[in-house]
């Protein structure tokens, strides 16, 4: 399996600590009360509720979706729904889209952002990470419905993964207002975990057109989504007063924590749930960091560099700004 974030039990293995702040993972640090679960939820299996997928829609305004168990499911089971195909995946970005369409007879080519226009009429299937995940990048939506007729023209598809959606200003791809089905060959995944901050849950939603949504469906087969994870999903999705308080929260966090690392001389861009910049020491940034008990998630491939998220508490920031003063004085 690919590394990723929120592995504070390596972290612990390899260091010896358990006072970890974590800053690896990018989820919001403050998650969604979870309600009190019905007892029955427990017990009864999990049928899916029509009121969860009904406020999914109204949530992220689009005319279907498909309640999976994370996102993770839909980038797992996507690429087995197609005859291997001519796949574009951009780069960097989540790596479990690659990973996974290099798994089942496709031809996979990773492009970076500014050349996906061109690469449109050179593949069948195009993964975008909206806005990227780790740098922040963004596509606007004009641009992906127009490269989604493109595709769809010719039996394509584009995959727009929204999974760090929540806090943007532009509508999500798969918002299409009035219209009763989502456009022909756009597939659009969204997230719970990352702007609930509640990543246990293991649930997201795919938005696509009706024939698809029902193959995925029963590809990933019954019960997929538990009974407490519906219920306190539906809460959270239903609960508009929480989430603009928190938009504003967290809008105001990314921009602080941007500050606080111009304040040290390192220049990043990201999303109001964390910040990345190409970091020519990464893996010593990395065991600085580990060396005061801050856990980040170091990226040291292609995409060399360093991603953290926002710290939970004013505790967490004032550690966060020590341990960055030190590295400062450190550096030769």
């Amino acid at each position: 399996m690919l590394e990723h974030g929120g592995n504070l039990r390596e972290a612990a293995q390899r260091y010896g600590r358990d006072d970890w702040l974590d800053l690896s993972t990018g989820i919001n640090p403050e998650w969604y009360p979870a309600p009190a679960i019905a007892n029955n939820a427990w017990h009864r299996l999990p049928e899916p509720d029509p009121a969860l997928a009904l406020a999914a829609q109204a949530y992220y305004g689009a005319p279907q979706m498909l309640p999976v168990a994370g996102t993770q499911a839909a980038i797992q089971a996507l690429p087995r729904l197609r005859l291997p195909s001519r796949v574009v995946v951009t780069a960097p970005s989540y790596a479990e889209h690659a990973h996974h369409w290099a798994q089942h007879g496709h031809t996979l080519r990773q492009v970076p952002y500014d050349a996906l226009d061109a690469a449109v009429a050179e593949c069948d299937v195009m993964v975008v990470v909206n806005p990227n995940n780790p740098t922040g990048a963004t596509v606007p939506r004009g641009q992906l419905l127009d490269w989604a007729a493109r595709l769809s023209a010719r039996g394509g598809w584009l995959i727009v993964d929204e999974a760090f959606g929540d806090t943007g200003a532009q509508a999500s791809a798969a918002s299409q207002g009035a219209s009763s089905a989502t456009p022909e060959g756009l597939i659009v995944l969204r997230s719970v975990g990352k702007f609930f901050g509640l990543a246990g849950l293991r649930l997201g939603f795919v938005a696509a057109q009706p024939a698809l949504l029902d193959a995925l469906a029963n590809l990933l087969g019954p019960w997929t989504v538990s009974g407490p994870a519906q219920q306190v999903a539906l809460a959270a999705l239903q609960d508009s007063a929480w989430q603009e308080r928190m938009r504003e929260q967290l809008r105001a966090g990314g921009q602080r924590l941007q500050n606080l690392l111009a304040a040290h001389g390192i220049r990043s861009s990201g999303s109001a749930l964390f910040q990345w910049w190409p970091e020519a020491r990464a893996e010593d940034f990395h065991e600085h960091m580990a060396r005061q008990g801050i856990w980040v998630r170091l990226f040291s491939k292609a995409a060399r560099g360093i991603r953290l998220g926002l710290p939970p508490d004013e505790a967490g920031w004032q550690r966060l700004e020590l341990a960055l003063t030190l590295w400062t004085k450190e550096k030769p």
